[in-house]
């Protein structure tokens, strides 16, 4: 065969051969070979929108404030003062519980005093006693001047008494004879007005004209009942002769028998006043309540009725902090002199 027919036929062979590798896919020749990009770039796809939540219909709310329990005492007590038809003053103030709540109603009117004006002078001789100015034995003397209808008869010229039995004569008797006696030894009216001014009788004329008000008797008695005025040793005195007085138809009218009323009643012409320290168990509040323009037994019974609302009130409380409590002073009896 000549050189140059055997060259074309080697080429004949090898061509369909190369040709044949670049066609193998995954071939290195396939793997290098660049592709075009489309002139026109693919369609994308929409951009979707989250969707939107379903709305949720808005109800109308309403809010509903209804009132506490002490709201609702202190509506309790303005209602029982205006059915009554009388003046009627009124102050609270609680010695336990979480929150000492205070209430006032009319508490800055100004009622006729009466006997009411004896509170501040037996807080006095007490604190004299507890600090040791004076001494319950001393022995006081009578005046004629100091004579006015009372419970007892027994006063004459030169008679003469211990301070512990006069005392016991004002405060459980309510005596007036025996009253006038200790404001005498006491400095005479400007000493008792200067005195209860002191323990917080700011809004009070005492003696003459005898005026008072219910907030003054209650902070006079907030000030004996937390120590303030003689601490243990007054008290210890004081409660002996204003515990099972001659008179518990008002405040204490209106709890139960088991209760502590440490209290001064006054009534006169047409007023009656009830004020005092009072304790239940770890239940502690002091009262006052003055009621003006109705018969003596309606005013005590309209006390009475405030007493056993306020006591229900407290009773229903849920926490209380035990208070400190003097011994309860022993029965006296009641002997007429």
């Amino acid at each position: 065969m000549k050189r140059g027919s055997a060259r074309r036929l080697l080429t004949l062979l090898i061509h369909p051969l190369v040709i044949g590798l670049v066609m193998l896919p995954g071939s290195g020749v396939l793997g290098s070979l660049t592709v075009p990009r489309p002139a026109t770039p693919l369609p994308s796809r929409p951009h979707l929108a989250p969707a939107a939540p379903e709305a949720v219909a808005e109800l109308p709310m309403t809010t509903v404030i209804t009132p506490s329990a002490f709201d609702q005492l202190q509506t309790d007590l303005q209602a029982i003062a205006a059915q009554s038809g009388a003046q009627v003053g009124i102050s609270l103030q609680e010695l336990s519980g979480p929150r000492r709540n205070s209430l006032s109603i009319n508490g800055n009117r100004s009622f006729y005093a009466a006997s009411a004006y004896k509170v501040p002078l037996l807080m006095a001789e007490a604190q004299q006693i507890a600090s040791g100015q004076v001494q319950g034995s001393d022995v006081l003397c009578f005046d004629p001047d100091d004579a006015e209808d009372g419970w007892f008869d027994d006063y004459d010229d030169g008679s003469c008494f211990s301070r512990d039995e006069l005392a016991l004569r004002t405060g459980r008797y309510s005596d007036n004879t025996a009253a006038h006696i200790l404001v005498r030894y006491l400095g005479g009216p400007d000493a008792l007005n200067s005195y209860a001014k002191s323990i917080g009788m700011t809004a009070s004329a005492l003696w003459i004209p005898n005026t008072t008000t219910t907030d003054d008797l209650t902070a006079a008695w907030v000030n004996e009942s937390l120590g303030r005025l003689g601490a243990a040793a007054a008290q210890r005195w004081l409660y002996a002769v204003l515990t099972h007085t001659t008179n518990e138809q008002g405040m204490p009218a209106g709890l139960p028998g088991r209760a502590t009323v440490v209290h001064k009643v006054g009534t006169m012409y047409g007023t009656e006043n009830d004020s005092g320290y009072l304790v239940n168990g770890p239940i502690s509040y002091v009262l006052s309540v003055s009621v003006d323009g109705l018969d003596e037994a309606a005013g005590w019974s309209v006390i009475a009725h405030v007493s056993a609302r306020v006591w229900q009130y407290e009773l229903s409380r849920p926490e209380f902090v035990v208070p400190v409590i003097p011994p309860e002073a022993p029965r006296q009896p009641e002997t007429r002199y």
